[in-house]
């Protein structure tokens, strides 16, 4: 009996280290090539430096364009403030003008013609150097009302002109730019024909 006992675990032991090499088979199928592996995470990681260099190149192309409109934006509109106290040179130009009666400024020689001409020098010198720093002004008379570039001050009836239409300038507006810098004051015509539908409007 005991030689049985020893020869069935030599068989049992035989057996197993028969199916060793195809456990040892099966085990090195089922683990994971480490060069896939690695392949696999350097391919994970060059998608994502891809993608954070793409955003980071749209946020560059996003800056430089921000940073060029604001340039534009203060180079164009730098003059604004003192572009405004300007104005107030140029409504006193006019207002001293337009006190001097018409007859008188027909008939005017001497001191007081070489005085009106010098004055309305003054004030085409002023109008021309505004514009050239992109101040021009607005001068809506016979337009149609525009509430962006006119501020109404009352309403006239005049049949003989469409609706809403501007028959008065008390001031002359200005824009800078395409930003209104003062809107002019006016009159508008009521109870004239309708006026026209604007086809840029309609559109």
């Amino acid at each position: 009996m005991p030689q049985d006992d020893q020869r069935q675990t030599t068989v049992e032991a035989g057996a197993g280290a028969a199916q060793d090499p195809a456990s040892a088979g099966h085990g090195a199928e089922a683990s994971v090539d480490p060069i896939a592996e690695t392949l696999a995470l350097l391919t994970a990681e060059r998608d994502e430096l891809k993608d954070r260099t793409l955003r980071t190149l749209a946020e560059m192309e996003n800056l430089r364009r921000r940073t060029e409109r604001e340039v534009a934006d203060a180079r164009a509109y730098a003059v604004t403030n003192f572009a405004r106290d300007v104005l107030n040179v140029a409504d006193n130009i006019r207002r001293a003008l337009d006190s001097v009666p018409a007859d008188a400024k027909a008939t005017a020689d001497g001191a007081l013609k070489g005085l009106i001409d010098g004055i309305e020098l003054t004030e085409r010198d002023l109008a021309k150097t505004l514009e050239r720093h992109g101040v021009k002004i607005v001068e809506p008379q016979g337009q149609k009302f525009d509430p962006n570039r006119h501020q109404a001050m009352f309403e006239v009836p005049n049949p003989d002109v469409p609706a809403g239409t501007v028959v008065q300038v008390v001031q002359s507006g200005y824009v800078i730019g395409d930003r209104v810098l003062r809107p002019a004051l006016v009159g508008v015509a009521k109870g004239g024909p309708k006026a026209a539908a604007n086809p840029a409007d309609a559109a």
